[in-house]
């Protein structure tokens, strides 16, 4: 099992550059997609990230990381789901500031392990939590492009029904030819019968797998480094191998 990062090769060709806010989409209560479309446009994998970088008129800057969320095959823009953080400098600037038509600086893309091409085959599980599904969004968005008959099992963990980003694009995308979708809810009762209204444990995990004819190819599981360490540990305890394993962590 490995951890996802920024990969040298990738990190050697991004440089930072301008970009505009073309489109701004609220996803739900604390998360929004911002549409930037950088000077210099670039390609991307799915799973990658860009880094932002804000700068003040004293010349403070601040620097966080995104994954991307479209398929590569959506550029030229750049989508970036951010999330508020309680006294997060750049997600606050993003939510309370940002318009359309401003100018953000962004190097791009980032990260080589995280990535899952049309190429790669399936099957797949794609574990997210919270925010941790932007980069798998790309990834079952870069399959409906390209790759459609691969199967894919995903899991998303969120708190509420109200706080599942992308959520009525995966209620479309769920029961399409070789896609199953379940949501646990941390904090509200489930309202699927394929649901669950717990935190992420083996059993459930289990139950996930069962939706694939065979075992996965490869593993995606993204989120907090708590969530994706239950994550991962079920996965291995139901026979997973963990060099099938990757995993992108965030906070705490």
């Amino acid at each position: 099992m490995t951890d996802g990062g920024a990969e040298p090769g990738t990190v050697r060709a991004a440089r930072w550059q301008p970009s505009t806010i073309k489109r701004i989409v609220r996803q739900t209560p604390r998360v929004t997609s911002f549409f930037l479309l950088p000077r210099t446009p670039f390609v991307w994998r799915a799973g990658q990230h860009a880094d932002v970088r804000l700068t003040a008129p004293d010349g403070y800057t601040a620097q966080r990381s995104y994954s991307i969320a479209g398929a590569p095959e959506a550029g030229p823009e750049v989508e970036l789901a951010v999330e508020r953080l309680e006294d997060g400098e750049v997600s606050s600037f993003f939510h309370d500031v940002a318009a359309v038509g401003d100018e953000i600086e962004i190097k791009g893309p980032l990260g080589g392990h995280f990535v899952w091409n049309a190429a790669d085959g399936g099957p797949l599980l794609l574990i997210g939590g919270g925010s941790g599904v932007v980069p798998l969004m790309s990834m079952l968005r870069h399959r409906a492009e390209r790759a459609a008959h691969v199967p894919v099992a995903m899991l998303y963990s969120a708190r509420a029904w109200d706080e599942i980003i992308f959520r009525d694009e995966l209620l479309d995308l769920d029961g399409k030819v070789g896609l199953s979708l379940a949501f646990a809810l941390t904090r509200e009762p489930a309202r699927r019968s394929q649901d669950f209204s717990r935190r992420i444990d083996p059993p459930m995990v289990a139950a996930v797998l069962a939706a694939l004819s065979e075992g996965p190819r490869l593993a995606f599981v993204c989120g907090a480094n708590r969530f994706v360490s239950a994550a991962s540990d079920a996965l291995i305890a139901a026979g997973i191998d963990p060099q099938r394993i990757r995993t992108e962590r965030y906070g705490q």
